[in-house]
């Protein structure tokens, strides 16, 4: 396994937006960050905000893109074409509509699922869907025209709770990634639910 270089969070930028569902790859990589005593910093020429971390004794650098959701490839091309990362030495978090909230899943390539950042990403990265994924649920209005408010909404603050513990579990998942390799974290990770009434 090429190991992972690069760890993005999905987001649109501003405070209209920071806690909408639609950033929920953000908030793990700020958690990431804060477990890890990172900063994140703005960084011009990456478009996004961007720090340092160690996991399990590897360097690992952290990005949220500070360009709107449908162009979060720019950010993520500049970065992995700086450094030299391929896409499969990139894991990107992203809101996934198709897992209720309380969920997450790790998986490598795929589609975007009509999700824009992962579409802006795959059209940047020269069309490889290779990188990694990881998907953090935040469950669906039920009807495909509710989508987009629905994303851009915050949560109620049962679900939001959910939401937390997700991030927060997947964080953990991810010192697993690192150092036992995919398969324990993906096992840690997909056996978690924070809404232990399901």
């Amino acid at each position: 396994m090429q190991p992972i270089e690069l760890i993005v969070g999905l987001a649109n930028p501003g405070p209209e937006y920071a806690h909408t569902r639609h950033n929920a790859g953000a908030w793990y990589v700020t958690e990431l960050a804060r477990l890890h005593g990172a900063q994140l910093k703005e960084e011009g020429k990456f478009f996004g905000w961007t720090g340092r971390v160690r996991i399990a004794g590897r360097d690992v650098r952290l990005l949220i893109p500070a360009t709107f959701m449908n162009r979060s490839g720019k950010a993520v091309a500049a970065l992995a074409n700086f450094y030299q990362i391929p896409p499969e030495g990139i894991l990107v978090a992203h809101d996934e509509l198709d897992l209720p909230p309380g969920t997450a899943r790790f998986k490598q390539g795929g589609g975007h699922g009509g999700h824009n950042g992962l579409r802006d990403i795959i059209s940047s990265l020269g069309n490889s869907k290779d990188f990694y994924r990881l998907r953090l649920g935040i469950g669906h209005p039920g009807d495909k025209s509710r989508v987009a408010g629905f994303v851009l909404t915050r949560a109620p603050a049962a679900e939001q709770t959910l939401l937390d513990a997700t991030v927060d579990e997947a964080a953990r998942a991810t010192d697993i990634l690192f150092k036992d390799g995919m398969v324990r974290a993906m096992n840690r990770l997909h056996a978690f639910n924070a809404d232990s009434t399901k």
